[in-house]
């Protein structure tokens, strides 16, 4: 009666040239709400994996309900009890919600049966999700949903929950937390890894702190300060943003009228999108995640190239049937929401990724054969590397291979080392610690005052607020007019996540110069 649920004594896990999990002991209780805290690169989520069977160590022991268990792989530990979300989403794109959740769980249960339940956890924990939406027409925070409704229909003894809240909405993570704290009080375990120390301070009652693969230090997150819990992770407090006030310049990106039909009929049609973002301003875009974002990120990327002519205008030249390539040839660099997958090829190198949106190790044009330059791009990806504090094991290590936060930094560096005229970034510290969170916000904003213009999509309402001049929303297709960030306030962006911007007072609205309102 009194066992731990889960006992780890000596977990030990090597990789060629690194040492992810140095004999880690640490012990879980019967509705315990245990946070996992540590700098991106720790080794968290292998712990997390050897714990989930998707790894297996190299020593050390685990103990499950005071049982010795060796867990070989997923099947066994949910057979176990245990549940997991991944940061890194681990779902078939081509299947819908219904058929990946149904993949998990009893194989008594029809699909019929699995999609009522989606519909009925989705409905009780306020996670909207269509299951029988196909899982590659998802956006990041869409999937997320999927991987936590998922994980609760298994009805888990132990809950491992890797950074769950990173692409969700605040009203959504509110929902999320009454129901872990239900969980908890009905006697079920939770491993909770997030970067949000506000989040470990609200939710968790007890927190192991892992540096470079080992134990630093154990506490009670609720008796620490968000100032104590960075000092145990980083061993430092994260540096403060300098947001110096200044005149924006001229209009670098300018969409007008921009109104598009849904590429598939689980998207979202746009429909009349009015924004402007002008050299030297930070311009934050808000919203539910499947509200349009993905589709407007598409068009102005140059992945989705229907835009009406004159639609779409990067540096006054008409962009909207431009491919990626002509876009970037006019200052545009963009950073999507995948990391694997659209930011980076998981089986090639970081040097080699940086030919994905970086031409200059290329040979001359005229040559023939494409000549690469490598020792060129080796050097490149290896000063983007050093700046960015990015933990890997050299220029030619495999995306793949790094955690989630350092890829997040190499994907967000290469953009922002291109010196970029426009910047559209989404989800900029999606999985990453604070002090990297801090290093990418004070980059973006140094980008800022350098005059270029920076358009940031993100589910973060904290973030928006500590980047942005000016925000917009976007709910069902439709864009906000711009507000102020100085004027702003959370519930007022939250009530504007709804549609409902047109009853605010005009009085707070503070659009840029020559932008239309768009008509709610």
């Amino acid at each position: 009666m009194n066992a731990a649920r889960l006992e780890l004594t000596g977990i030990t896990k090597r990789y060629p040239g690194v040492v992810a999990n140095d004999a880690v002991s640490l012990t879980v209780l019967p509705g315990q709400t245990h946070a996992v805290l540590g700098e991106n690169g720790a080794g968290k989520s292998t712990l997390m994996k050897i714990i989930y069977g998707a790894v297996k160590p190299d020593a050390g022991s685990v103990l499950f309900n005071g049982q010795p268990v060796q867990v070989r792989n997923p099947q066994e530990a949910r057979a176990l009890g245990i549940s997991m979300v991944f940061q890194h989403f681990s779902l078939f794109d081509t299947i819908t919600v219904a058929e990946n959740v149904w993949l998990g769980l009893s194989k008594s249960l029809s699909l019929a049966d699995v999609t009522r339940s989606i519909s009925s956890k989705a409905a009780e924990y306020g996670l909207d999700i269509d299951p029988a939406r196909p899982v590659h027409t998802l956006g990041v925070g869409e999937m997320q949903r999927v991987e936590i409704i998922r994980a609760l229909l298994t009805n888990p003894q132990l809950l491992i929950l890797d950074e769950p809240t990173s692409v969700l909405t605040p009203q959504a993570v509110d929902k999320l937390f009454v129901v872990l704290k239900k969980l908890a009080s009905e006697g079920c375990s939770i491993l909770y890894i997030s970067h949000k120390l506000h989040e470990i301070r609200e939710l968790c009652t007890a927190c192991t702190v892992l540096r470079g693969g080992r134990v630093t230090g154990v506490c009670n997150p609720g008796e620490e300060s968000n100032a104590s819990l960075s000092r145990l992770m980083i061993g430092a407090e994260p540096p403060q943003l300098m947001h110096r006030p200044q005149q924006p310049g001229a209009p670098v990106l300018q969409v007008q009228g921009l109104s598009l039909p849904r590429a598939d009929q689980f998207g979202v049609d746009l429909l009349g999108l009015d924004l402007q973002v002008r050299a030297g301003e930070v311009v934050g875009l808000a919203g539910v995640s499947g509200n349009g974002q993905k589709e407007l990120l598409y068009a102005l990327s140059g992945e989705d190239m229907r835009a009406a002519a004159g639609a779409i205008r990067i540096a006054g030249t008409d962009a909207g049937a431009l491919h990626p390539g002509a876009r970037r040839k006019l200052g545009l660099h963009f950073v999507p929401e995948e990391r694997l997958g659209r930011g980076a090829v998981p089986t090639l190198g970081l040097a080699h990724n940086l030919l994905l949106t970086r031409n200059e190790a290329l040979s001359h044009p005229h040559w023939a054969g494409g000549w690469i330059r490598l020792k060129q791009l080796e050097q490149q990806a290896a000063g983007i590397i050093a700046r960015f504090g990015v933990k890997a094991q050299g220029p030619r290590a495999l995306a793949r291979s790094l955690s989630g936060g350092n890829l997040q930094k190499f994907i967000v560096g290469r953009e922002i080392d291109a010196a970029p005229r426009l910047f559209i970034v989404s989800q900029p510290t999606w999985g990453v610690d604070v002090g990297a969170a801090a290093q990418i916000r004070g980059e973006i904003l140094a980008l800022r005052d350098a005059g270029c213009a920076v358009l940031v999509v993100s589910e973060e309402l904290d973030e928006l607020f500590e980047l942005s001049d000016r925000l917009h929303v976007m709910a069902r297709g439709r864009l906000s007019p711009s507000i102020a960030a100085a004027e702003a306030t959370v519930e007022q962006i939250g009530e504007w996540m709804s549609g409902l911007w047109q009853t605010d007072v005009q009085s707070v609205l503070a659009p840029a110069p020559g932008e239309a309102h768009a008509q709610a």
